[in-house]
């Protein structure tokens, strides 16, 4: 029966990750927490395992579009992966309660920014090669670290500066965040397997969910116009980020 619910929680996290360029943590860890009735720290790892899948799925969907820069993924993977494992140890052993807050206002910030440069003409300013290396590198630290603590794929923190500082598309950078969150949260999940954190008989069932969903979120991204995805895009970061200024 698990296996099942499984299923039907990798393909709603799947589906949901393809199409605005995220993991599916968002969706997948609250279905594990109120239906699966997983501990918080069991759904971040279990989430992990089964956000490689989606991740993968989508990526090669994305790719195969044309939209997945695997330079750029690289870079941002280069720091993540280092960054993941010890994102993944301190959701282990520290309270979480106000990072999470802290992370749901800026998640808000980022989410507003987004939805007004969605209406405002013009792309991003051009920048030197040894800032654009410099501001993916710094991006991977951030973003595996959080990847680790939430058991999401961390999209949220890698898709707004190759939007807004690298002047990417949005398909592109959703594309590629994908790219990128494989090795990073192949990582993280296997920190959380050795520190007991993942849910096996629960990541089989999500795992396999999340391949269909995410190739299915996927394809439909690639035809929504660009626009459209941003204004979706921000309003997941606000649902998500007020979930977590809530945090009690």
């Amino acid at each position: 029966m698990k296996g099942l619910i499984g299923l039907a929680i990798g393909i709603s996290g799947g589906f949901v990750g393809g199409l605005i360029g995220l993991g599916g943590g968002v969706v997948m860890i609250p279905l594990m927490t109120m239906v699966l009735k997983l501990t918080q720290i069991k759904a971040h790892g279990t989430s992990l395992v089964a956000v490689v899948f989606t991740a993968l799925a989508g990526a090669i969907t994305y790719y195969f579009h044309g939209s997945a820069n695997w330079k750029v993924a690289a870079l941002i993977a280069a720091t993540a992966m280092i960054t993941a494992r010890f994102g993944a140890l301190y959701a282990n052993s520290l309270p979480e309660k106000k990072l999470k807050r802290a992370f749901g206002v800026m998640l808000i910030c980022v989410a507003l920014i987004l939805f007004v440069k969605g209406f405002l003409p013009g792309s991003a300013s051009q920048q030197g090669l040894v800032v654009y290396v410099l501001i993916f590198l710094g991006t991977g630290v951030v973003t595996g670290f959080l990847s680790g603590m939430m058991g999401g794929g961390g999209g949220v923190i890698m898709i707004p500066p190759m939007v807004l500082l690298g002047g990417m598309p949005q398909q592109l950078a959703q594309g590629t965040s994908l790219l990128a969150m494989i090795p990073v949260c192949l990582i993280g999940s296997l920190t959380h397997y050795r520190l007991g954190n993942v849910q096996l008989n629960v990541a089989a069932g999500i795992a396999v969910g999340a391949i269909a969903g995410g190739y299915m979120g996927g394809t439909v991204a690639n035809i929504i116009p660009e626009l459209h995805l941003k204004i979706i895009f921000s309003f997941v970061l606000i649902w998500l980020g007020q979930r977590y200024v809530r945090t009690k």
